[in-house]
This record gives structure tokens, C-alpha cells and sequence, in this order.
């Protein structure tokens, strides 16, 4: 079950979390329009905007479009209100992970968890770790097995791990930062 909502609307925290106006939002357009997720989310990222502007937290929540977002700022470039859309979705999902943990699709849920655990562990993404700590945790362990033997051909899965210099600082950035580490 997910922790009670903030006294807070949902517009007064994300101008608190990002510093952010939202009403900045004229509902141009040209952040659906460069959003290359755009055609999957069935509220596009202006629409979002709009839902944020009105504070309708059930309808914002009610879709996945905020799920959807690859956090790639094209929207974002693109203003020509210089306003940050894509900051405003990252709020959005750490205020919906916050308050409603349960509703994150489970399949996004893990996959967060899984990189987040690249992450901490090695300092970047170790793509053979990440791959097999997502085939765990959500079961799907035959999907996309195809498309192993091409990308070991081409050297997209590295055999051993990188590591960063400062590892110990990153870490403590995530202590700081997460309720856990990251498994």
C-alpha cells in the first residue's frame, strides 16, 4: 500500500521539487511534437503540462505516460518558453514512487531497480549485469534472447565490468539520496 498524499497539491510540490512554474506552459506543443515516446503515452508530454497545470493528480497518475518518458530533454531544447518539461516528469515520477509506490508498472519498477544497481555497483551501467539483474527480477528470462548472439558479435556486451574512479563518493551520494541501497 502506498504512503498518504501530500497536504500539498500536486502543482505546489512540483514547483517546490524543481523550482519550476508550470503555468511557464503555453501548450505549444513542440515538446509532443520532438518526443520520440510521444506515439506510445497515451497523454503526450504537453498534455501532462495541462493535467499539471489544472493539479488533476488522478488523471496525471491514472496513465503511464509519465512512466514512458526516456528522460532523452528533447522537450525541453525544444521550449520556447524555456521551460523544462522533462525535469517536470522526473518530479512527477519521484512524487508518484513517494506516495504511491504500487502504481509503478512493475516491469519499470524492476528495471529501475535493476540499474540503479549497476549503478551503485560498479559506478555506470554494466550492460551484461543490468541484462540478467532484469531477466531475475522480472521473470522474463527467455524474451529478447534472440538478440544475444548479434550484440556479443559487435561487442555491445563487454565481458568484464567498468569502474569509475570515486565509487566511495557515489555511493554515499546514494545513502544520502535512497531510502535503500539499490538490489
Amino acid at each position: 500500500m502506498g504512503k498518504a498524499e501530500s497536504p500539498l497539491s500536486l502543482l505546489d510540490q512540483v514547483r517546490t521539487m524543481t523550482g519550476l512554474d508550470p503555468a511557464r506552459c503555453s501548450q505549444c506543443g513542440k515538446c509532443t511534437a520532438g518526443c520520440p515516446m510521444a506515439s506510445e503515452m497515451s497523454l503526450k508530454p504537453h498534455g501532462l503540462m495541462r493535467l499539471l497545470q489544472l493539479d488533476a493528480r488522478q488523471q496525471l497518475y491514472a496513465s503511464d505516460s509519465v512512466w514512458l518518458c526516456v528522460s532523452c530533454e528533447t522537450c525541453t531544447t525544444r521550449c520556447p518558453s524555456m521551460f523544462d518539461p522533462a525535469g517536470v516528469i522526473d518530479a512527477l515520477r519521484e512524487i508518484a514512487l513517494k506516495e504511491h509506490p504500487e502504481r509503478v508498472p512493475r516491469q519499470i519498477r524492476t528495471f529501475h531497480s535493476a540499474f540503479l544497481h549497476q549503478i551503485w555497483k560498479h559506478g555506470r551501467v554494466f550492460e551484461p549485469g543490468l541484462i540478467v539483474s532484469y531477466k531475475l527480477q522480472s521473470g522474463s528470462f527467455m524474451a529478447d534472447v534472440g538478440s544475444i548472439p548479434g550484440m556479443v558479435a559487435r561487442g555491445k556486451l563487454p565481458r568484464t565490468a567498468p569502474r569509475i574512479k570515486g565509487l566511495r563518493e557515489l555511493r554515499r551520494i546514494f545513502e544520502q539520496c535512497s531510502v535503500e541501497k539499490p538490489r
